[in-house]
Order: C-alpha cells, then structure tokens, then sequence
C-alpha cells in the first residue's frame, strides 16, 4: 500500500538564493560555436556531422555499429522490431525504468514480462530472472539503473542458455563500464539517450549500438522511412536524388544540428563523469550517518558507475515526512528535485491491460515510494552540494 504523508514540510522565511536544478547540461563555447557553423552551413538534418559523430561513438564505445537516432526511445523500439515480435511474444524488463521501456515492447508487438530488482542498486535482480522465461519469451531487457551497470554475465549467461537476445537500456550509462569492458564494446545491443539531463546531450536524440552486420543494415533503413538513401546521399554534389524504399520505416534520424553538440559533449564525456562520480562520492560521506536516508549502494564486480542520478530512498519514519512532501520542501528551498521513477507496472495503462497489481514486485514498489533524485551534474559546485545538504538539515530540523 502507498504510505500516507507524514507530516509538511516547513516553510522557510524568502530566499533570494537562485533555483537549484536537479540537472542541467555543460555546453561548451565549441559546441555553441559548432552549432552556429552548422546552421550557417545550411545542412542542418542528418549530413556529415552526423555521420562524423557516429565514427566517433563507434570509436569511443569500441562498437562496430553506431547509429545515431533522434531518442533513445526510438533506439528501444527499433531494436524491438528486428525481433519481428508475434502476438503473445514477451520481453523481460523491470518496473524500475522510464515509461518508454514498457511502451516500446508494445508497439512492436510484444507483452512486457517484468521481474523484480536488487533493493540496493535498483538494477534487475538476475536471481529472479529465470523464473519469468517461458516458452513466449524472444528477448531480455535489463535497465543500467542511474548509470550502474546490471551483472550482465548473469543476465547474457541466462539468454544464452535459452537463445534470447538481449536488448541493454543504457539511457542512463553512456561511458558506464563493466569489469573493465566499456557498454558499446560487447554483448548484443546497447540504446544509448542524449536527453538533456543524461550524462552527455544532443538537446534531444540517442544511439544504438550492435555487432549484427545485417540487423545494423536493417535498423539503418528503418531510422529513414526505408529508404535505401538518406538525404545526404541524395542532395550532396556527388549525390543522386533517386532512391527505393525497401521497407516501411520511420523518421527516427539524428539531425546535424543535433551532431554538431554531441561532437563536444561526446569529448567532455569522462571529464562530465569523473566530476559526477566526485559529488556522488560526497553526498555518500555528507549523508553516510543520516537516519533519514538509505543510501544506494554498489555491486562486488568491478564497474565504472556513470551517475547519471544520485537516488538516495527516503526513510519516512526518521524523515518525518513522505518522499513528496521532501520534494515540496526542497523546492520551497529553492532545491530542485526529481523523481525517477514510479514503479511502471503501477500506471493505468500497465495494470489495467496486463493484470498488474500493487504487491506484484514489492522492492520496486518500496523503491517507487521513497526514491529521490537529488542535484548532480557536471557545473555543480561543492557550495551548491553544500546548499543541498543545508537545506535538508533545515527541513529535517536537523542539527
């Protein structure tokens, strides 16, 4: 059952301190300067700084095929439908993920099956995942949660053994690596998201990466409505304006005008993670001793977390009032929040057409309940972490 508020947060007397967002991106004078030669060039949809950004991704991630692509939803759904999914097909994910997860195992087609995760690292809970493969099951979903890696040699030693492919939404994990091996460089494919508040951005826009020579040719030709030519290729000097569509397809293309920021952002990318892993690494002291929060944890395997979020769970209890009413107080403090994210088995649409109920997966719904994203990204300061910090001792009236 959902808890009941505990108790509102106090008001504090006016602040003229500026907001606090939860995140906001790092754009360099490069990246503003290679938008501006980008709009001035007059090729702004999907050319050579897409194309250029592409190379670099594959050479960043070590992946033999990067597409850019204008969401990562789109990524998801893309490699969704190279399953060629019938009615009744499942794919395994969790409940602790974005909306987009669920939706885009719909529309190809498919019945999400959902498995319950670890209560430390919100990741899929790999002990749970073979009791939910059954003989309708094409695929397996695992969520890189904040930007920590899943165990993937449980997850691909399970698939494996019954022949699914694995599908890794790595929204939140570009630059994350597992036991030394960077995700992009190995398994079977990997959706990347340059949202504005991911790691790295292109204002909107994400990635695809994989090793299957004809399945990259595939998604290639349904990113562009199937057509055996994408626009560079027609109206570029060296060009040919005629074209075949060989498939019905979408417009999922990345645009130049979105490369030309992802050709820096991607440059920045271990910079941006190293000062993230720093505030995250000072939040875990600041609030080591805090009753109020249970603070995640890391796994035993070797890992390099991108912290995309800091996502401590709020103890109501201790707190002495609910995760909503922190967020309320917070932003009465001028200290933005976020919430990422309730349990997706839980919304209207999950329940009421495929039968789930509050008490299916109760460590994600005890998760949902009391999750909390707090301030993190690359140009927050220690003064602003330490504002963080104040304001949380001033509503929980903390000395």
């Amino acid at each position: 059952m959902k808890r009941e508020p505990l108790g509102q947060a106090t008001t504090p007397s006016a602040t003229t301190e500026e907001f606090l967002p939860f995140s906001r991106p790092s754009i360099s004078r490069e990246a503003i300067e290679e938008v501006v030669a980008c709009l001035e060039s007059g090729w702004i949809t999907t050319g050579p700084r897409t194309q250029r950004f592409e190379a670099d991704l594959k050479t960043y991630l070590s992946a033999p095929h990067a597409l850019a692509l204008s969401s990562a939803t789109a990524g998801l759904h893309l490699a969704l439908l190279a399953l060629d999914l019938k009615p009744g097909d499942e794919v395994i994910t969790t409940p602790m993920t974005f909306a987009a997860t669920l939706n885009t195992i719909v529309l190809a087609g498919g019945r999400p099956v959902l498995v319950d995760v670890e209560p430390h690292t919100y990741n899929m809970d790999a002990t749970r995942l073979a009791h939910a493969i059954t003989p309708r099951t094409r695929a397996i979903m695992p969520i890189h949660f904040a930007g920590l890696p899943v165990d993937l040699d449980a997850v691909y030693a399970i698939a494996q053994q019954h022949g699914l492919r694995v599908i890794e939404d790595a929204a939140h994990a570009i630059g994350t690596e597992y036991k030394g091996k960077r995700l992009g460089s190995f398994g079977d494919v990997q959706v990347f998201s340059f949202h504005p508040n991911k790691n790295m951005t292109t204002g909107e826009g994400g990635a695809i990466t994989l090793r299957d020579d004809a399945m990259a040719s595939r998604l290639g030709l349904l990113r562009f409505h199937g057509m055996d030519r994408e626009a560079w290729d027609r109206f570029g000097k060296k060009g040919n304006q005629h074209y075949e569509i060989v498939m019905p397809g979408f417009k999922y293309n990345m645009m130049d005008i979105q490369a030309a920021l992802g050709l820096h952002q991607l440059k920045a990318l271990d910079g941006f993670i190293v000062r993230r892993t720093e505030l995250a690494q000072r939040y875990q002291k600041l609030l080591q001793d805090w009753p109020q929060w249970t603070l995640p944890r890391a796994p035993a395997f070797a890992h390099r977390h991108a912290w995309h979020l800091f996502v401590p769970l709020i103890n109501p209890d201790a707190a002495g009032m609910d995760r909503d009413a922190f967020m309320a107080g917070m932003k009465v403090r001028n200290i933005g929040t976020g919430l990422h994210y309730r349990a997706a088995h839980l919304y209207p649409y999950y329940r009421d057409n495929f039968g789930f109920k509050h008490g299916d997966f109760p460590v994600a719904e005890t998760i949902s309940d009391r999750i909390v994203s707090l301030p993190l990204f690359p140009g927050m300061t220690d003064a602003d972490q330490d504002r963080v910090i104040d304001a949380m001792r001033d509503l929980f009236k903390k000395s």
